[in-house]
């Protein structure tokens, strides 16, 4: 995926809360990733979020942390707020704990922001933790793969 997002020039930046960086951790595992990887941000708190990559007070109030709307103004933030052409961010509840009957473990909500618009994917995924954190990634993987397109 780095080499097709190095042959058609564009950088990318992740955004991070449950994953706590695992997804720019594993893309600068690769050699030469540093002509991608523009920047990542992890940003587990409600607090980082809002800091970091402008994610509004009230859709965090109103919504919460692990929402549509949050993973895509996390997106249009790193988007925003880095040199990179394609953001992808993932907020969810990895557990053991947090989980609730209307967000349970394993919901993880994914944003994608390109110059062509912001858009997300809602998953549940099934497991433990580290389960949970894994599968987030792929996702955010085959996001940007997509973000390419």
């Amino acid at each position: 995926m780095l080499a097709d997002y190095r042959t058609a020039g564009k950088r990318l930046a992740t955004a991070e809360s449950c994953t706590g960086g695992l997804v720019a951790g594993l893309l600068t595992e690769i050699a030469g990733s540093s002509d991608v990887v523009e920047r990542g941000f992890v940003t587990y708190s409600n607090e980082a979020k809002q800091e970091l990559l402008g994610v509004p007070a009230e859709t965090l109030a109103r919504v919460g942390a692990v929402s549509a709307e949050t993973a895509e103004a996390m997106a249009a933030g790193a988007l925003a707020r880095s040199r990179a052409e394609v953001a992808v961010a993932i907020t969810g509840i990895a557990g053991p704990g947090g989980g609730s009957p209307e967000k349970p473990v394993g919901l993880v909500f994914f944003g994608l922001a390109t110059p062509a618009g912001v858009s997300h994917r809602r998953r549940v995924f099934a497991g433990d933790r580290s389960a949970v954190r894994l599968a987030s990634v792929r996702e955010a993987l085959a996001l940007l793969r997509d973000g390419l397109g």
